[in-house]
């Protein structure tokens, strides 16, 4: 305002933009953001820009000498940017490095030959590929599968969906069935009766947290609005989302219990601070619960960062305060002088008492014991309670809790985050110093991980001497705590090049100026931590780097080999989520049903395990007359054999594994509008559908009208259309069967129907059938 009164040009270019002009509004100031500067801003105004700049300056009329000579005078334009503005500028990447979207293929499990499945009706075999054969004069491509004494299955890709991909509990390979003995049915049944049991116990906590009634937080003020937009990074759909359905939470008069999965370095902790806020802005104290000393200074540095504008006190309880510390914040704590304090399993001791505690937020709660879990059950049952996990769920798993447990993922990759360059590498010395030099040179840090603490100073000495440029220092869980906590805050400060360190900045440990991470014996590592370990770098603009390091004398064992080789692949930005990585998703597995169910899921496989656990929550809910999903069980999804070629021909996408991919997204679409969306993608890229990708796409939408109608399977015999019917469809079939007269017959859960040659295509007849069946109401539609 006072630039503009002394006649000068302002120009603000801000990716904040709205929110100054909103508050220059406050001041009495109108300025309406605007997207491009088309002509020069008349002496004396303010213009708002959306966009970025790097930096600001001044641009003065004349020559330079008139400039020199008028320095003290007004210069005709001054343009501002965030970094003069805020004191901080978004660091923004180019388009330039902006990578292909991942086509929707890519986030399902890839199947290679010799990979272990799991058929629904015949049980565990040995996927032996792709193959394309002619049966009944009819052309199409099968699922191979092995089973013992060297049984083989042909599944046609249009049943694909009755496949699931075997993962077990462990790196033990199952044992494959033998085709028509009664040990699959066994397994199989014992899964299915666990999965009931624990759909019962998930469903009853939900009711009755239902019934409970807590405090309802009110409404955002402008002060969580003012928070908000002081985030100097744009939120991604995801984090949106997560957030507003955390606010719908806290303002119900329910107790939340919302957990968030979400990638390392996805925005969680971002979300922590505005749900904290909103808390605290209702009058109520908030308590976040970690797992370790040095999250919690770290998380406790965050918090003042983000909070220091307000009049808000946070303050952390952990072993790294002295005694005299402690007994100073647990008084401050009762006397409400405490508004966010930080903690490990401290904050679960007896003496700590809070005047009016309103939320609770767990980080990685899989991480504290059971004593401490007891607690937290406890806690849920009387104030909201905020759970951020960064260890996948795989999704069908998710899909099978959405209805007993709120749940929001964040699986969208903030816009300036680029995917870490992943080498797996013998151990070699010339390679670590280029990677740690190559670091350094642009300012930047290292982790080198040795899980070993015995020993871990001899490869510190050892670095030293490959890279004397360096200051290395060490890390591990076995220092005393003051130590290790004044080593952590050295490095994050940027007092050393180097930490040498154990697996002990696995969880949750940020600090973005660490862009390499070399992994010292990484084939020693599990697939979880390896994935979590690379996980701590990459956490920013800059391209980072991940080394995995194995022995150069040792001959890596087919295990280790196969679990590098998914690192190598799932260096993508939310692989975590894509890809099935297998001890990742029986830790997430575990994490939400308990230990228990790890038997049933070797014995039967992960993804059956996780439709068993969907099925069975949604006919419980069925019976409690609540809203459900209707699954259809997954024993009984429609089977469809008719004189179809149904596939896509080699001629039209010709790698096999695309083609698998392809085959495996369109089996579980569950909508008719999503079929369609499927086709005018095909068409896109890769052209016309030729006549067997048409039947394909006719067969599995007679499979979505045949589930709706309950309608068991569909045949042909000669001139036949015979049709398997449910109870609830019999029914239906006797109100449509006098519309065909004399040529359709219902009895004993079947329907048989003469086609006519004059009444054209019969798959129009059954389409109508089907549609028919399927009719909500008394009557049947028109069309019939």
């Amino acid at each position: 305002v006072r630039l503009k009164a002394q006649g000068q040009i302002l120009v603000i270019v801000s990716r904040q933009a709205q929110r100054l002009s909103d508050l220059f509004a406050e001041e009495g100031e109108a300025a309406v953001p605007t997207e491009e500067l088309l002509d020069s801003p008349p002496p004396g105004s303010l213009t708002l820009v959306h966009g970025s700049a790097a930096e600001g300056w001044v641009l003065r009329k004349g020559t330079m000498q008139q400039a020199q000579r008028k320095a003290a005078e007004t210069p005709s334009l001054i343009l501002l940017t965030d970094a003069e503005v805020f004191g901080w500028a978004k660091p923004r990447r180019g388009p330039f490095t902006r990578k292909k979207a991942a086509s929707p293929e890519s986030f399902f499990p890839g199947l290679s030959e010799g990979d272990y499945v799991v058929h629904i009706d015949h049980g565990i075999a040995v996927y032996r590929g792709l193959v394309q054969k002619r049966i009944d004069h009819m052309q199409r491509e099968y699922l191979e599968l092995e089973y013992a004494a060297g049984d083989r299955v042909f599944v046609p890709v249009s049943h694909m969906d009755r496949i699931t991909r075997y993962v077990g509990a462990s790196d033990r390979r199952p044992t494959v069935h033998r085709l028509g003995s009664a040990d699959w049915a066994h397994a199989r049944s014992r899964a299915k009766k666990a999965v009931e049991d624990i759909a019962q116990e998930l469903l009853e906590l939900y009711a009755a947290r239902e019934v409970v009634v807590g405090h309802a937080f009110a409404a955002d003020t402008i002060w969580q609005e003012e928070l908000e937009a002081s985030f100097p990074y744009e939120e991604t759909e995801d984090q949106l989302r997560a957030m507003e359905e955390v606010k719908e939470d806290m303002e119900q008069h329910r107790p939340m219990d919302r957990l968030i999965v979400g990638d390392v370095g996805y925005g969680k902790t971002e979300l922590a601070v505005r749900t904290a806020f909103k808390a605290v802005m209702d009058g109520k104290q908030v308590a976040m619960l970690v797992p370790t000393t040095v999250l919690a200074q770290q998380h406790l540095l965050t918090y003042q960062q983000r909070l220091a504008a307000f009049p808000i006190e946070v303050a952390m309880l952990s072993r790294f305060r002295s005694p005299r510390e402690q007994r100073d914040i647990l008084h401050r704590l009762r006397a409400g002088q405490v508004d966010v304090v930080i903690g490990t399993h401290r904050l679960l001791q007896k003496d700590v008492a809070f005047k009016d505690l309103g939320l609770l937020i767990v980080d990685e709660e899989q991480r504290f014991g059971v004593r401490h879990k007891e607690w937290l059950k406890q806690m849920r049952q009387q104030i909201d309670v905020l759970t951020m996990t960064a260890t996948p769920i795989p999704r069908t798993l998710h899909m099978a809790l959405s209805g007993v447990r709120d749940m929001s993922t964040i699986d969208t990759p903030p816009e300036e985050r680029l995917p870490i360059r992943t080498q797996v590498a013998r151990y070699d010395e010339a390679l670590i110093r280029r990677a740690i030099l190559r670091e350094m040179n642009r300012n930047g840090q290292v982790y080198f991980v040795h899980n070993r603490v015995r020993g871990i100073r001899q490869v510190a000495q050892r670095l030293q001497k490959i890279v004397p440029e360096a200051s290395i220092v060490i890390g591990h869980g076995q220092m005393p705590e003051e130590k290790l906590s004044t080593v952590m805050l050295e490095f994050a400060s940027g007092r050393h090049d180097v930490l040498v360190c154990t697996s002990i900045i696995e969880s949750g440990l940020d600090i973005p100026n660490v862009n390499t991470i070399i992994i010292n014996r990484a084939d020693r590592f599990g697939l979880a931590q390896l994935y979590q370990l690379r996980g701590r770098v990459g956490r920013s603009a800059v391209q980072a780097y991940a080394y995995l390091l194995y022995d150069k004398r040792l001959v890596l064992s087919d295990v280790a080999r196969r679990r590098l080789q998914a690192m190598l692949e799932a260096s993508e930005l939310g692989a975590g989520f894509g890809i099935a990585m297998r001890d990742l998703e029986i830790r997430g597995a575990g994490e939400v049903l308990g230990a228990r169910q790890h038997g049933h899921i070797a014995s039967i496989g992960f993804e059956l395990y996780a439709r068993l656990l969907a099925q069975a929550v949604d006919q419980l809910k069925q019976k409690g007359h609540q809203a459900a999903t209707i699954t259809p069980r997954v024993e009984e999804l429609p089977v469809i054999e008719l004189p179809l070629e149904a596939y896509l021909p080699e001629d039209y996408v010709p790698q096999e594994e695309l083609r698998l991919r392809i085959y495996q997204r369109l089996v579980v679409l569950d909508s008719e509008e999503e079929l369609d969306e499927v086709r005018k993608e095909l068409e896109d890229r890769f052209g016309i559908l030729p006549p067997p990708a048409e039947d394909l796409l006719l067969v599995l939408r007679l499979r979505l009208l045949a589930a709706r109608a309950g309608v068991r399977a569909i045949g042909r015999e000669a001139s036949n259309l015979v049709l398997q019917l449910s109870a609830q469809a019999e029914k239906k079939a006797r109100e449509i069967v006098p519309r065909f007269g004399r040529r359709a017959w219902v009895g004993r859960g079947q329907m048989w129907l003469a086609l006519k040659e004059e009444e054209g295509d019969w798959r129009t007849v059954l389409v109508a059938l089907l549609l028919g069946l399927g009719h909500q109401g008394n009557g049947v539609p028109k069309g019939v």
